[in-house]
């Protein structure tokens, strides 16, 4: 990861944002740099990983224009060699790439890119500043307006607090132009397809998953994977195996007591021949992580704290550890093609309804959750899943052949990775929660102790103060009090609770947990 940092047409100086800046230096901890563009200063923060030398450093400069981009540009090996007979490249960065492009295209470059992406361009000549997002979000941004008239655009809310009366996230899928957005892909409005043949699907969803895969293998760093032993990670192993046919180095964690993923997790390892390593964590490291996780995230959402102690706690372990720099992780799979909750969709028209409206959030929830957990670490997350190829396609397949119609969720993913790639015993394997999955006792773990913190009319005096997203349980109010001690007055960043669609029968529940559903059932064993 890196971070990305722009400030137009305000009085402040370097020396006043640097502080701000500082926040986040474990995203870019090799190196930082500012730049005046015009009416603009640019900040950048490396963690490198394409181009090793100090030529790959940014902002890039061309003609006049500078720009710095937290981001992967994944082929972008091919487009440099198109453009080498128009620009001479100085290093072997892929974000190198952008202000050529950007002079070629303009603002139509950004929905050429397949990439993960947050950059902003300084472009003094029309006076403007432009930034933009990829379109589902997985490179964070965030902007606000300051008293002095300015506009500035961060990688993270933190380096935003203190500077702006109200920190707004940056819409996936758009670019902004000295203020006015713009739309340039949404992937969550699909044009879905009628009926199609369950053979010809599944190949697609299983070649494009595998493109999607390797070209994410493209590093000048060392590379791991996450491998909690559910499908996803599990699958995303199994095909980086494949393609790369030598051991992966592969990391899970559990409870002490009863993780239910590290024995499944050791299962594929030993399917897959990697180098599997068990990261296990205690009692006292779920309550000792909180805080550090709840101020790296920026949320008080409670399944995305739950999921993201685990997460922290092996990325953690990775950088003290080890010498790897970048984390393939299996996100986006659950919103794509139905978590257990979606199990309960009155139809197929609510199914697709609901996994557009879990795409355009996305941002707010895992997405946030594995860019920060990982981030923070000064490591950098890259998700097979959403590769824009893959995530289009499955969004476009009929609904009603996504529905869990099988007795098994997730069954077109599944079906497509029949074969050699992972023991039956995981592929045909129920859902567990992430969260549930590092050990039931996690979660009973953190309730009891917000239980302990307060008494019931504590609680009901407390959550009175706040209107918006109002905590509805201890554990909430003690995820929303530690948000507020580090972003303060900033809730609105974050819409509402991640909860199953109470409006569907059976989904009226108050936990966000599976587990809490009927449907459950096999999925915590």
């Amino acid at each position: 990861m890196c971070t990305v940092f722009g400030i137009c047409k305000s009085k402040l100086t370097e020396d006043d944002i640097y502080p701000f800046l500082a926040r986040t230096a474990s995203r870019g901890p090799d190196k930082e740099r500012f730049l005046r563009s015009g009416n603009c200063i640019l900040g950048f923060q490396r963690l490198t990983i394409m181009g090793l030398t100090d030529e790959a450093m940014q902002p890039f400069t061309l003609n006049g224009r500078s720009v710095v981009c937290n981001g992967e540009i994944y082929g972008f090996r091919s487009i440099k060699r198109k453009l080498e007979s128009e620009y001479t490249f100085k290093s072997d960065s892929d974000c190198e790439l952008l202000l050529p492009l950007y002079e070629k295209y303009g603002v139509d470059m950004f929905r050429r890119l397949d990439s993960e992406f947050a950059l902003i361009i300084s472009d003094p000549e029309r006076d403007e500043i432009i930034a933009a997002r990829d379109p589902i979000g997985i490179r964070p941004l965030f902007y606000g307006y300051l008293p002095d008239g300015g506009l500035v655009f961060a990688s993270e809310a933190k380096n935003l607090v203190g500077l702006c009366e109200k920190i707004i996230p940056f819409p996936p899928g758009h670019y902004c132009i000295n203020g006015k957005f713009y739309c340039y892909r949404d992937l969550s409005r699909p044009i879905t397809e009628k009926g199609g043949d369950l053979d010809e699907i599944c190949t697609n969803i299983r070649e494009k998953l595998i493109a999607g895969v390797e070209k994410r293998l493209d590093s000048d760093v060392p590379i791991g994977f996450l491998l909690s032993g559910g499908l996803d990670s599990s699958l995303a192993c199994a095909i980086a195996a494949k393609i790369l046919k030598q051991p992966l180095r592969t990391f899970s964690i559990g409870m002490d007591v009863d993780a239910i993923d590290l024995k499944y997790a050791r299962e594929v390892a030993e399917y897959i021949g990697s180098e599997h390593t068990e990261v296990i964590m205690t009692k006292d490291d779920v309550i000792n992580a909180l805080e550090p996780v709840v101020a790296a995230l920026g949320t008080y959402d409670i399944t995305t704290i739950r999921a993201s102690i685990g997460m922290y706690l092996v990325c953690k372990w990775i950088h003290e550890n080890t010498d790897v720099r970048v984390l393939l992780t299996g996100e986006i799979s659950d919103e794509l093609f139905g978590y257990k909750y979606t199990d309960f969709a009155p139809d197929a028209a609510a199914f697709q309804a609901e996994a557009e409206k879990r795409l355009r959030e996305l941002h707010y929830y895992d997405v946030l959750r594995a860019d920060r957990c990982i981030s923070v670490n000064s490591l950098e997350a890259r998700v097979p899943f959403g590769d824009l190829d893959f995530a289009d396609y499955v969004m476009r397949i009929d609904p009603a052949l996504k529905m869990n119609t099988y007795g098994k969720g997730k069954y077109l993913l599944r079906r497509a990775f029949i074969g050699d790639w992972l023991p039956e015993t995981i592929l045909w394997r129920e859902k567990a929660a992430f969260s549930d999955a590092v050990g039931h006792s996690m979660v009973d773990v953190l309730k009891a102790y917000a239980e302990s913190l307060y008494t019931d009319e504590e609680f009901e005096t407390l959550r009175a103060k706040y209107t918006h997203a109002q905590p509805f349980t201890k554990e909430s109010l003690l995820y929303r009090e530690l948000f507020e001690k580090y972003y303060p007055g900033q809730s609105h960043m974050i819409p509402d609770f991640w909860m199953p669609n109470k409006n569907w029968e059976g989904c009226n529940v108050n936990d966000p947990s599976a587990r809490v559903l009927s449907n459950y059932g096999a999925s915590g064993k």
